[in-house]
């Protein structure tokens, strides 16, 4: 049962997330071009843990700073641990693919709320569950390296990362309702992006911006996708959490498939039936998973 009917400011959120994460998978694309996965990733957290700091102190006094526990789980399954899978997977999977298969997001949500937060469950669900992983199977394993990637087995990847967030969605539900949506997000990324953004000066990549210049563009999209895409949206999805549930919530992953399609389109990738097909038994089974 939702927690608040479902306003018109609710479902604004929802559209404006769903716009921004879906252009997402296309930024991870372009910051690969002159970046490695491992400090894509670091760069991610370490820029929007910066970028958080100030919040951070502002609201110091208000924080229960003996949650921290609990934020560092938030953090890590929230955008630690899925900044490193879907930059691994992005190096062999196609952009409009990788936002195809973050659309099982909303299934994992109700699977863990069943079983670990004893949310109802019937047999239309259960449908809906098969048909969302049938989608997913389909883009991975039928899929050729030409219109789907490298190597669509690196799609596991991203599986992992949609239940990595369908945990921590979760756990805000369930142990951050009454919280501040800025407090969660910025405490979540100030326990895990120090270490990462200490990690990044130990590699190559002061001497890969200093001797290529061009590398500055991979690093102008982590920037953007940092800030739009972890600091800004992180806020109004944990505010989105509060208001509605967690599995409304996760149904942002409707618009995004659509958009990170378009941005395959606009910059090249090789688009087929199966892209269309994947996405609509996915999309299918989600809508069938979140029904009453």
């Amino acid at each position: 049962m939702d927690k608040n009917p479902i306003d018109n400011t609710s479902w604004a959120i929802m559209i404006f997330l769903s716009l921004v994460w879906g252009c997402s998978f296309i930024l991870i694309k372009k910051a690969l071009i002159f970046l490695d996965p491992v400090q894509l990733a670091c760069l991610r957290l370490g820029i929007s843990s910066i970028a958080f700091a100030p919040v951070v102190f502002y609201y110091r006094n208000e924080i229960n700073w003996s949650d921290w526990p609990k934020f560092i789980a938030v953090g890590l399954t929230g955008s630690g641990i899925p900044a490193f899978l879907f930059s691994f997977a992005q190096t062999q999977v196609s952009s409009s693919v990788a936002g195809l298969l973050n659309s099982l997001t909303p299934i994992w949500t109700l699977i863990i709320g069943i079983f670990i937060f004893r949310l109802s469950f019937n047999n239309r669900k259960l449908v809906g569950v098969i048909l969302g992983f049938l989608g997913a199977a389909s883009l991975i394993l039928l899929g050729s390296k030409k219109s789907l990637g490298d190597n669509p087995l690196f799609g596991i990847y991203i599986i992992i990362a949609t239940v990595c967030y369908a945990i921590s969605v979760n756990m805000v539900q369930a142990f951050f309702s009454k919280a501040k949506p800025v407090i969660i997000s910025s405490m979540s990324f100030f326990m895990i992006g120090p270490p990462a953004l200490v990690y990044v000066v130990f590699t190559d990549f002061v001497q890969v911006v200093n001797t290529n210049p061009a590398a500055w563009y991979s690093v102008g999209a982590v920037t953007l996708l940092s800030l739009m895409g972890t600091v800004m949206a992180s806020i109004l999805f944990y505010n989105l959490v509060q208001r509605t549930t967690a599995v409304f919530a996760s149904t942002v992953t409707y618009l995004m498939p659509l958009i990170a399609l378009a941005w395959g389109i606009f910059d090249g990738e090789h688009i087929t039936w199966l892209h269309y097909a994947g996405m609509a038994t996915i999309l299918i089974g989600v809508y069938i998973t979140k029904k009453n």
